[in-house]
């Protein structure tokens, strides 16, 4: 499974990264939301996991715009923003998953696993 990792706190980026991959995954990491968003539509993914308020390109624009495109790549919004309205506007913009922080990381695993499944048809 490939998956995308878009998330500007570096630290936490890195992580995630390092503990997927460790599950077998194919991961690369953008620090921003300009790298994020060239990233997500150069290369096929099977998993973004996405977070919103990102410098540059903001997360919910990558999301809408990966939505917008057909793209088969599923996003999980892995954000801060954990309110009741801000995981439906994160699902209405077109994420598949949303995950507040902070979060148990076998529960993310278990999410992009799930949305792994479903990417390709």
């Amino acid at each position: 499974m490939r998956v995308l990792v878009v998330e500007d706190e570096r630290n936490l980026a890195d992580a995630i990264a390092r503990g997927l991959r460790k599950r077998g995954m194919a991961v690369d990491v953008a620090y921003d939301g300009n790298a994020g968003h060239e990233a997500a539509f150069v290369t096929r993914y099977d998993v973004v996991v996405l977070d919103r308020d990102l410098p540059g390109v903001h997360g919910d624009r990558i999301c809408a715009d990966l939505a917008a495109s057909g793209a088969l790549t599923r996003v999980l919004m892995l954000t801060a923003s954990g309110t009741v309205a801000d995981r439906v506007e994160g699902l209405q913009l077109g994420a598949d998953d949303y995950l507040a922080k902070p979060f148990a990381f076998d529960e993310l695993v278990a999410r992009v696993q799930a949305l792994g499944r479903r990417a390709t048809p």
